[in-house]
Parts: structure tokens; sequence; C-alpha cells
């Protein structure tokens, strides 16, 4: 594993993600490792050549975060890393940006795959407008386990649970769903009593990790492979319309508070 302290003249990055106008990324790099992270394509602009999941690049900034810039905004810890990898317990940079955003007029919306986000329970509880999203796209920890290297789904679900039980806004972030492989309606219902709302985003391959995640689904789950092809190498986005229609379904008829953030693309201009 590659770590290095590198400076930086600001935490804030204007965003072009949905509902998100700027985000805050405390590393570069993240290992966790997820086989199927998007986030590959930021070794373009860093000059890093190592494997994804190899290395990570603390940010130390001494300027203090611009409040006032923030103001009615959103912001989105984190867009291209996880805010709560393994080494944020050592070096406690998403711990001191939270201490500053805790009397910030803007909406804070955290995602990560990991544990250690109670450590952090007495700022988050200070932070009055706040979401946490603990990303979770199966109940299957040997599947999870060949994807990433984070926490395992037990631990993301107790997670979910210590956030709700000390009044934290919790929402579960089902992404990404894998078809055929994601269990969406078990996720759901095994922990809705404790989850606020439901955030679902679809699988996009592109890039080096494509291939690789589809020789994966040849070799492990070869009986959707097909289903696989037609998605991801015949762009045929049928599956993903119905699926769609689905979940919009189910939760409606339950009353059950969601996002879907299907073809992020089209909402991403959208929202340009």
């Amino acid at each position: 594993m590659v770590i290095k302290e590198i400076e930086v003249k600001n935490y804030l990055t204007k965003s072009n993600l949905p509902e998100s106008d700027y985000v805050i990324n405390p590393y570069i790099g993240c290992i966790h490792g997820c086989q199927y992270c998007y986030a590959e394509f930021m070794k373009r602009f860093t000059g890093h050549t190592e494997e994804w999941g190899t290395f990570l690049d603390i940010k130390i900034c001494s300027k203090e975060i611009d409040l006032q810039k923030i103001k009615g905004k959103t912001v989105f810890l984190s867009s291209v890393t996880d805010c709560y990898n393994p080494l944020e317990k050592k070096y406690g940079i998403t711990r001191n940006i939270l201490k500053q955003l805790q009397n910030a007029e803007c909406l804070v919306n955290i995602s990560t795959k990991s544990k250690l986000v109670v450590r952090d329970i007495d700022i988050l509880r200070c932070i009055p407008n706040l979401k946490v999203a603990i990303s979770l796209n199966t109940l299957d920890d040997c599947f999870r386990s060949d994807m990433d290297r984070a926490s395992s789904v037990q631990e993301r679900i107790e997670t979910l649970k210590t956030l709700h039980e000390n009044g934290i806004n919790t929402v579960l972030f089902m992404s990404p769903i894998f078809p055929e492989i994601t269990e969406w309606k078990k996720i759901i219902d095994k922990t809705a009593g404790f989850v606020e709302e439901f955030w679902f985003e679809d699988l996009n391959l592109r890039g080096k990790y494509k291939n690789k995640i589809m020789l994966y689904i040849e070799n492990n789950y070869r009986q959707y492979y097909s289903t696989y092809q037609k998605i991801f190498f015949e762009s045929d986005s049928t599956y993903w319309e119905e699926l769609e229609r689905k979940i919009i379904e189910y939760c409606n008829n339950r009353n059950i508070k969601f996002k879907c953030y299907f073809n992020h693309k089209k909402l991403v201009t959208k929202k340009i």
C-alpha cells in the first residue's frame, strides 16, 4: 500500500452530481478496493500508476472551510473515495472536516461502506441537517468480500441500527445494484425498521473494470451472463427500466421514502 500526505488548498469542489452542490473528498484513492469502482478514472489526474485500491493520498489543508460559500447548499462526502477508509482512524481528516461543518447552514450527506462512521456520532448529532448513507448491495457476505474490502454486511447493518438509535437520519444506499444478484426487496425488508430513506443506483460498467466484472459474472453467475451481455454489450436498457418501475411501485405501496439514481449520465445532464 502506497501512503503519502499531500497539501491541498481547499477541501471543497464544485459538484456535477445530482442533488449535490459541493463534494469533499478527504483522500485520493480508496483502499476498500471495490472491483466495480468508477473512481479509478481519478488516476488520470493524480499521476498514480498503481492499481486502484493500493494507494491513498491523505489531504492536508490548513485553510478552514468557507461556511458562507456553502450556505443553503448541499455538501456530499465523498464522491471518489470513502471518507471512512481504514486510515481515517489514524489521520482523522474526515472528523476534522465534520467539526467545521457543525455550524454550517447546509445539508450534509455522507456516504460510506465503513462501520468507522459510528466513531463520530458525537459530532454527527450536532450537525442539524445531515444524512448518513451506508452503501449495501447484497446480504451475501461472500459476494460482498469478492467485491470490496470494506465492512462486512452485518457490520453495515449494525452501523445503520446504531446511527438510527442515536437520532441520525439514516439512508441505505443500494449501490451499485447487480442485475439478478442484488436482492433489493430482501434488503429493504431486513432494514426498513431503522432506515429513513433508500437510494438506488444502477451498475455502470466502463473502462478497465468492465471486462473484469463480466469475467467474474461468467465464472460465478453464469446463469445471468446473458442478461449482463444484453445490458453492457448491447446497451439494452429494458432491464433497468423494468427494475426502476418495480422499485417505485414497491416503495410507494409501502410508504417507503426513496430516490432512484438510475441513468446517472442523464441525471447529470438534466442538472446542468
